[in-house]
This record gives C-alpha cells, sequence and structure tokens, in this order.
C-alpha cells in the first residue's frame, strides 16, 4: 500500500479498532491503551509504512523531554553491545548531560536503521543522538525523518541536517606512533577488525608518526579471535609493539600474551585507543589515546539544540585527544 493512502481510518478499521485509539497511539497518548493494542498498532503502522510520514509531524508537536540514544547492535558485540567499555563509558557521559539539561534519557540497541524512526516516532522525542551505524544509514534516516539528531563518527562526506561528531583519529594514531618511535621501537603492528574510515585513520596516524608499521586484521569474534592469536602467536612475538585500534583489542591481546608467558611491556609493550576507565583498572595499566566523553557528549546536547531551533542546518565537528602513557609500554628491549 502506497504510504500517501495510509489513514487512520485504514488502521483503525484493519485492527477493529476506533480511529481515537489509533491516533492516541500514533501521538504517545497511550495511559489508557493496552500494551497488546499499541505494540498491534505500531506493527501495523510500520508494516504499512506510516511512520515515515508521522514523524514529521511529531516534530511539531515534540514536547516530551526526551533524548533518545540507539545504538547499533553490531553483530561484533556478540549481543553484549552495552557492556562494551567505549559504548558503556559514553552512555555515562550523555547521561550526565541529559540530566544537565533537565531532559530524560531513553536507550535502545538496534539492529535495523528501520528500528530508530519508529522508536523516535513512538516516544515523541525531541532529538536522537546515533552510536555506531555506517553513513549510508545517517542517508536514509534523514530522508525518511524531520527529527534532529547528531551522530558519533560520521564520515565527513555525511548528510545534511545534522551534525556529525568525531574526533581526530588520525593525530591520535600520529601521537601514538611517535611515542613507539621515541622509545626506539622500529618493529611496530597495529591490529584492527577493519581497515576504514575511523580505523583507517587511526593506522595512517600511526604510520606517518612512526615511520611505518604493519596491519593485522583479526576476526571481530572473541572465540575466533582468540584462535587467531594462537595461530599468529609467533608473528605477533616478531613485534616489539602493538599498538590496537580499541582499548577492548588491547586488553584481550595483552590478557593473551600475559597468558603464555610474556612479559608487558618489558617483551612486548601494548598500547590502545579511547581510554576507558578501564584502562587505569587493568594489569599492567593500559597506555592509549584519551578522547573527551564528557567534552562529546556536551557537544551533542548543544548541537541538538542549535538544530532544533533552527539555528543552524547542520555540522561537522571533530574533537582533540591526547596521548595517556602507563605501564603497558617501555622502551624496546633492543
Amino acid at each position: 500500500m502506497d504510504e500517501k493512502r495510509v489513514r487512520i481510518s485504514d488502521i483503525a478499521e484493519e485492527l477493529g479498532l476506533s480511529t481515537a485509539t489509533v491516533s492516541n497511539v500514533i501521538h504517545g497518548k497511550t495511559q489508557r491503551v493496552s500494551d497488546e493494542t499499541v505494540k498491534k498498532v505500531q506493527e501495523l503502522l510500520e508494516k504499512r509504512e506510516y511512520i515515515p510520514s508521522m514523524a514529521g509531524i511529531l516534530l511539531a508537536q515534540n514536547d516530551s523531554g526526551i533524548i533518545g540514544v540507539a545504538v547499533n547492535r553490531h553483530e561484533k558485540y556478540e549481543d553484549r553491545v552495552l557492556e562494551d567499555p567505549f559504548i558503556a563509558s559514553s552512555l555515562n557521559c550523555l547521561s550526565v548531560e541529559i540530566e544537565k539539561a533537565h531532559k530524560f534519557m531513553m536507550v535502545k540497541t538496534v539492529a535495523e536503521t528501520k528500528e530508530i524512526i519508529r522508536f523516535a516516532s513512538m516516544w515523541n522525542m525531541e532529538g536522537l543522538i546515533l552510536i555506531g551505524f555506517c553513513q549510508e544509514d545517517y542517508r536514509w534516516l534523514r530522508q525518511h525523518m524531520r527529527i534532529p539528531f547528531v551522530a558519533y563518527d560520521v564520515p565527513a562526506e555525511a548528510p545534511e541536517r545534522f551534525c556529525s561528531l568525531n574526533i581526530d583519529n588520525y593525530s591520535g594514531g600520529y601521537q601514538m606512533g611517535r611515542y613507539f618511535k621515541s622509545l626506539g621501537h622500529k618493529r611496530l603492528l597495529c591490529i584492527s577488525d577493519n581497515d576504514t574510515f575511523i580505523d583507517h585513520e587511526r593506522y595512517q596516524g600511526f604510520c606517518a608518526g612512526s615511520g611505518g608499521a604493519d596491519l593485522m586484521q583479526i576476526p571481530m569474534q572473541k572465540k575466533t579471535r582468540e584462535e587467531f592469536y594462537r595461530e599468529n602467536f609467533k608473528r605477533i612475538c616478531g613485534y616489539s609493539a602493538v599498538f590496537a585500534v580499541s582499548d577492548y583489542y588491547a586488553i584481550d591481546l595483552m590478557r593473551f600474551l600475559l597468558a603464555r608467558g610474556l612479559r608487558v611491556p618489558e617483551d612486548i609493550s601494548v598500547a590502545g585507543f579511547d581510554d576507558m576507565p578501564i584502562c587505569a583498572q587493568v594489569f599492567p595499566t593500559l597506555t592509549s589515546v584519551r578522547q573527551d566523553g564528557v567534552l562529546r557528549a556536551g557537544t551533542a546536547m548543544e548541537k541538538l539544540a542549535a538544530l532544533r531551533a533552527e539555528k543552524e542546518t547542520g555540522a561537522a565537528v571533530t574533537l582533540p585527544v591526547q596521548l595517556v602513557v602507563r605501564e603497558s609500554t617501555g622502551p624496546c628491549a633492543e
């Protein structure tokens, strides 16, 4: 059925409900509507592709005080996305800044982009903050909804009418490369599960700062990744320092190496990226590149407010990063 031809009366008739009930669900007035009925209406609205058209209507009425945070439930997280150190830290920072703005935070993990539209529309949200989606997802969302949103980590050529909040990934990699070079390390390895956008920028910066480094693409799944490390153990031991594009991968590798009798950093130095709180809690404590989660969260709220007030049509913001040296790195032994 064509989206423009769908009427509230069509939805009501198909479900055997009153038009008032369907209208109440659409506009988030569900206090007197059963959960079962709400679910049936929402599912049929989505099936009939009514939600995209209603998102624009809701924007004009939006006074809920709710800021939605949608996180990509990517397969690499193995259904534990909210336990990821970067995601958990980001959500904590956002919760503080959203509370300061006297708003309410609602978090949802999604596997498909279309879930975001339903999430935002049904809860009558004032704005959205998106984490972990790709450029194509943002383009599609911008075409299908008018609600203002900001996104973490988006390519510079992302679509207009929203704000992308990036960090200086290249500079972070460069700082790490220069640091390892100053310690005398020449046999350097960078590990990542891909060589695109964020990870590519970090690797390129690392190479520029150090004078050159190899890249090893590792599996996303933990069990497969451990098997991969076992198979490539001798190759990894051929390097004096390893830079992982995330703290999670750095800690994961460090634990693998320590379990096999290697000393960190005496035998091999290991460093990560993001400087999550866990970096100061593991042993040895992890050298990393710090991004300011509080600054990013605060900027996200500022940009959402500006987009909502139509003070700007969109923006791309790049935030600074800083090298933080801890116990997991040291001078090259050779």
